[in-house]
């Protein structure tokens, strides 16, 4: 049986490579995101903490011999984390006098808005009960004890869920703070040992294979945190002016909270936007429903395209190859997919360039 002919070899390469990766993101990645973010924190990090550290060293001289104290690298960079969350929470809780004032007309509004929901569904009822010559009030009995017991099944449905899940919701809240310990902890220690673990890596027989992952990596990471971070402020800046066109005067909280949303995971602008769109519809608010309705076929289109295009131009992909990957990972790994596709492509693109090549040069 003679050898596989260069192209056979290839194929063979790209389906086993792309098997090895897809292996790695279904069933070792879950295990390592905390130590792989703390790795990026502490490579983002290591300039800032290793220049403090330089200036917070201290000389003694204890019985004539010069005796240096120098604090740790990496707990100079877990109290420069700390420092950093504090402030944002600090600035956060300082800079929301404008959207708790929003907040609490909206709460103020909304015993108005179900007064007058409920003016509208007695109208509806009167209207039926007219054209279909029933009892005066008949409808609006039926729908009163229909909505009453629709919020009696609510609650008793809801009770048994919240006392069933109690203990989960404690455990699952138990998790996230040891999570959250091992993640400081790992941040510390990245910061302590990077130069080892550095040196390890080039000392390493895979270390082309090393730098070559780690280099896609931060590329990736950088474009994706730039094209999210605009794409958020652009659609919080469109919402924001289609909410002030409307005269609501809950533009800014509205405008920042659909912004946030869209960036979530599963949800978007039209979770909000749609269904308030058609309720405009429903109370024949036909101009309030079409601005609605554009600002989310705007958002949704700035979305698509931006994603696609920043995505692609800043880590070498086209637009429709980061089209095909997002939607080949969403299908695979869910709404993480969407990052992992693009980045499980191009490492099977290097990988496949690097060892076929290796293997050609052999």
């Amino acid at each position: 049986m003679g050898k596989p002919d260069k192209k056979l070899k290839r194929i063979l390469w790209i389906v086993g490579i792309t098997g090895a990766v897809y292996g790695v993101f279904r069933y070792l990645l879950p295990l390592v995101v905390p130590f792989l973010l703390a790795w990026g924190l502490a490579f983002l990090l290591r300039p800032s903490a290793s220049w403090l550290a330089g200036r917070c060293r201290m000389r003694f001289c204890i019985k004539g011999k010069s005796v240096v104290l120098a604090v740790p690298v990496g707990i100079i960079g877990v109290a420069e984390l700390l420092t950093v969350v504090f402030f944002v929470c600090l600035l956060i809780y300082y800079g929301q006098k404008r959207l708790c004032m929003e907040a609490e007309l909206l709460l103020n509004q909304i015993p108005i808005w179900m007064e007058s929901l409920d003016g509208w569904l007695t109208g509806m009822c009167h209207s039926l009960e007219e054209c279909l010559c029933l009892n005066p009030d008949c409808l609006v009995v039926l729908m009163r004890e229909m909505l009453r017991g629709l919020m009696d099944k609510l609650k008793y449905a809801a009770m048994p869920y919240l006392m069933a899940n109690s203990l989960s919701i404690f455990q699952w809240g138990l998790k996230m703070s040891v999570v959250s310990v091992i993640f400081l902890v790992s941040v510390g220690l990245a910061l302590q040992e990077l130069e080892e673990w550095k040196h390890r890596c080039l000392a390493s027989s895979y270390r082309r294979e090393f730098l070559m992952i780690g280099h896609r990596l931060a590329m990736i990471a950088n474009a994706y945190l730039k094209t999210q971070g605009m794409i958020m402020l652009l659609t919080t800046a469109i919402c924001i002016a289609g909410f002030w066109v409307i005269k609501n005067p809950y533009y800014i909280i509205l405008g920042v909270g659909i912004g946030i949303l869209d960036a979530l995971p599963v949800f978007g602008t039209g979770t909000v936007l749609v269904p308030w769109a058609f309720f405009c519809f429903f109370r024949r608010s036909w101009g309030r429903g079409l601005v609605l309705l554009a600002l989310y076929l705007i958002c949704y289109a700035l979305r698509e395209i931006m994603e696609a295009k920043l995505m692609g131009n800043q880590v070498g992909l086209s637009s429709l190859e980061t089209l095909v990957s997002m939607y080949v990972g969403l299908e695979l790994f869910g709404i993480s997919g969407l990052l992992l596709g693009p980045v499980g492509l191009l490492l099977v693109e290097d990988l496949v360039k690097l060892w076929a090549g290796q293997e050609q040069e052999e």
